[in-house]
């Protein structure tokens, strides 16, 4: 064979070899987890996850400074040059048991950033870092050493290649604060006799200490290592203590030192657990006694395939397969697991609570971790609702465990400590949400027990419990305005709208449940969002006690009534009510200022333009790096202009996300444990829902899909359906208006297919064209 055939032959093999990996469902090669990781949140990046796992194993450039004020981006910066080590647990507000291999002379401090050759860090370079769906991998240039992790749900595994040498260290560094963990309360870590490393920290997350003071979070942990060190000891700092196998306290670390041949790996298995040290050793005894790091990585990768796999697309760019996977992967990365495999959990009350087990003898649920669910119903849940009811429905009975114990809802919850890190509480909303999509196998009674307190109750309410002052909002129809001091915030008109539509979706449920008092005073508390509407100036205004709107009243002005926001983006804040809205605002006015706000958004990428900070775009007219705006879009739809809606959508999906470190969610946005990836997935297959579930009978809106084919796997457990296919005709970047659409043959009346009919199953199908169409 001459050797141009050769080369030729190879190069397809090699392709048809990559085809066929897609063609099998290797989804995962379309997942890049280092996308958005520039100024990201503690939780973004962990590669070495399983779906919505305990066990988050991933590097850390500086996680160890943790942050001033508990949320700011910490851990994992894509700008950052090297590495000071790899913790395994990434959660809001939880973070911790960290570890670093060294070679060469012992250091136990994990150095600064501007000096890569200072304490235990080392510098890597791009080329020779790996991430996908479970799994990660980089050279640490300055040991010669090739770390490597993965993991199962609740088991994180650490593999170390070294070079040839008889100083290769492992380092636990437990007892210093990681990410958004906050300050070390507590930590130890020993040496068992048969050579196990087990510990634990304690910790006081700047969020926890806010919302519930005093209360603290517990992470525990067993380690086996697969080789016998030839020495040990323990470490407080720089302070060592050779031959030592227990030590407590702040900055509590263990070493293990080893005689290593050349690329000898050394591979560690961490048994994770929130409530116990015996419960991580169960832990690892259940899901990796006998499992090696290859096979692990190789259980993670297919549990990756199958869960994105609920999502199948063919068609569009490479860019767009990107970050279609992505966004589905950071959508399943989040709020992971915090219950054991016998069902234990912590309390938020303290101590430790047991899950009911089934007939079985396994945990009837799972128990989570999440951050505040503030706008996930216009991403997540929706997402969960179609392709994840299984795990919606876990969801719910989470959240009904911090119920239980502590009487009140959370709207964010650490180890089920309230962290309700945006002051309101969305949690009902949710709840309602998962009934009226038909997920209902859960404990209706008591779910709708807690909605309801959520919404009306405020005596001897806790402040983790958000919603603070639902006494007034009731008192009043609305949130009273309060100048507050220096420091201090007051989001009265952003509440009003909040409590508002949390009102419309739990009095829909009391409606189905025949609750006719609870209904009939929930649905006015619904329309509160018209008392703050100021008919002279068309916007949502923040008012006084005494009935007067504000004054010096500047809509671009962000924080005065209006948190992460200003009234320019919250005065489209009625997802339950578009109708009545529209007819407050007139139509034309309506749709003259929603367009002319995109036209102005695009020049700055639809949120802060470049300026990389969470908070870059909180006075632009949109800004799609936060929660309040994200149906702004979609509202379109229900304005007489549909193709707006087409069209900005496609806008935002081509602009606003990327596929770089640094251009990924906007630049340096705040990815809220996968609410942005979960929006662009909805939104490039052209399906959404503004009312986010809150609709006795939820729609979805059509929009244009990127692809030019859909398939959602159905959970027949909770619909009807098999599949749901979404088909388009003459689909192409310009083609971007939809015309004539079909439901399973009949032709769609409106812009809008209810979700039970969806999923029912069937084909949504209809042609694109580069010219708006009229529904």
């Amino acid at each position: 064979m001459k050797k141009g055939n050769w080369m030729l032959w190879l190069l397809l093999l090699v392709t048809a070899s990559q085809v066929s990996a897609q063609q099998k469902g290797e989804l995962v090669s379309y997942v890049d987890p280092l996308i958005g990781t520039a100024h990201c949140r503690w939780f973004h990046f962990a590669p070495g996850a399983a779906p919505f796992g305990m066990a988050k194993p991933g590097p850390s450039t500086n996680g160890h400074y943790g942050n001033p004020n508990g949320w700011e981006a910490v851990g994992y910066d894509y700008r950052h040059t090297s590495i000071e080590g790899f913790p395994n647990f990434h959660e809001f507000q939880v973070g911790g048991v960290s570890l670093m291999p060294t070679t060469g002379q012992l250091v136990t401090t994990p150095g600064v950033l501007e000096d890569s050759m200072s304490g235990y860090r080392s510098a890597f370079d791009r080329a020779d870092e790996h991430a996908m769906a479970g799994y990660y991998s980089v050279l640490l240039k300055r040991y010669g050493i090739k770390a490597e992790v993965t993991a199962t749900p609740r088991v994180a595994f650490q593999r170390f290649t070294f070079p040839a040498g008889n100083a290769s260290h492992i380092l636990f560094d437990i007892g210093n604060k990681q990410g958004e963990s906050g300050e070390v309360k507590e930590a130890k870590v020993s040496m068992t006799p048969d050579g196990r490393i087990e510990g634990y920290v304690i910790t006081l997350p700047a969020y926890v200490q806010k919302y519930q003071r005093g209360a603290e979070v517990a992470m525990y942990f067993t380690a086996v290592v697969d080789k016998k060190p030839t020495a040990f000891g323990t470490f407080r700092g720089a302070t060592q203590t050779a031959g030592a196998r227990d030590v407590s306290g702040q900055g509590a670390g263990m070493y293990l030192t080893f005689n290593t041949r050349n690329n000898e790996a050394v591979t560690v298995k961490l048994g994770l657990s929130y409530t116990s040290i015996e419960n991580a050793r169960l832990n690892l005894q259940a899901e990796a006694a006998t499992m090696a790091f290859d096979q692990a990585k190789e259980q993670s990768r297919k549990q990756w395939n199958e869960y994105l796999g609920r999502i199948t697309v063919t068609g569009g760019t490479k860019a767009d397969l990107t970050k279609f996977y992505t966004g589905l992967y950071h959508a399943v990365l989040g709020r992971g697991l915090a219950s054991d495999v016998n069902g234990a959990y912590p309390k938020n009350t303290g101590g430790n609570g047991q899950i009911p087990l089934n007939a079985q003898g396994k945990p009837a649920h799972n128990h989570y971790n999440t951050d505040a669910v503030w706008g996930a119903y216009w991403n997540l849940t929706p997402l969960w609702a179609l392709a994840y009811p299984e795990y919606y429905s876990d969801f719910v009975s989470s959240q009904l465990l911090v119920y239980n114990d502590a009487g009140w809802l959370g709207d964010g919850i650490a180890n089920s400590k309230y962290v309700s890190g945006v002051g309101t509480n969305f949690v009902g909303l949710v709840m309602a949400g998962a009934y009226n999509y038909g997920i209902r196998d859960f404990d209706v009674a008591k779910a709708y027990a807690a909605s309801l307190k959520n919404e009306l109750g405020y005596e001897n309410r806790p402040d983790g419990a958000g919603k603070e002052d639902v006494e007034r909002f009731r008192k009043y129809g609305y949130v009273d305005h309060i100048d507050p001091a220096p420091g201090q915030w007051c989001f009265s008109g952003s509440h009003t709208l909040e409590y508002s539509f949390s009102a419309f979706a739990v009095a829909q449920w009391a409606k189905k449940l025949g609750k006719k008092n609870d209904y009939n005073t929930l649905l006015k508390l619904s329309n509160s969002w018209k008392n703050i509407f100021d008919n002279e100036s068309k916007y949502m205004r923040p008012r006084y006690a005494n009935g007067s709107f504000v004054g010096n009243f500047n809509p671009t002005e962000p924080w005065r009534g209006f948190q992460e926001g200003n009234a320019g983006q919250y005065s489209f804040y009625v997802p339950h009510d578009p109708e009545g809205l529209i007819a407050k605002m007139g139509k034309a006015e309506f749709n003259k200022r929603l367009d002319s706000i995109f036209t102005a958004a695009q020049q700055t990428t639809f949120g802060g333009g470049k300026t990389i900070d969470a908070f870059a775009g909180l006075a632009a007219p949109y800004n799609h790096g936060n929660q309040p705006c994200l149906q702004m879009p979609w509202m379109f739809n229900y304005s007489g202009k549909p193709h707006l809606t087409q069209k900005w959508v496609r806008a935002i999906c081509n602009e606003f996300y990327g596929t770089e470190g640094i251009h990924g969610y906007g630049y340096g946005q705040d990815e809220d444990q996968g609410q942005l990836g979960a929006w662009y997935v909805l939104s490039a297959i052209g399906l959404f829902d503004v009312q986010g579930g809150a609709a006795a009978q939820p729609m979805m809106q059509i929009g244009s899909s990127i692809f030019d084919s859909v398939s959602i796997k159905l959970n027949k457990k909770y619909y009807k359906g098999d599949k749901l296919d979404i088909v388009t005709r003459n689909n192409s970047a310009d083609n971007i208006y939809l015309h004539r659409p079909t439901f399973n043959g009949k032709k769609v009346q409106r812009n809008a297919i209810p979700f039970a009919e969806l999923t029912k199953g069937g084909k949504l199908e209809y042609e694109l064209s580069n010219q708006p169409a009229a529904f």
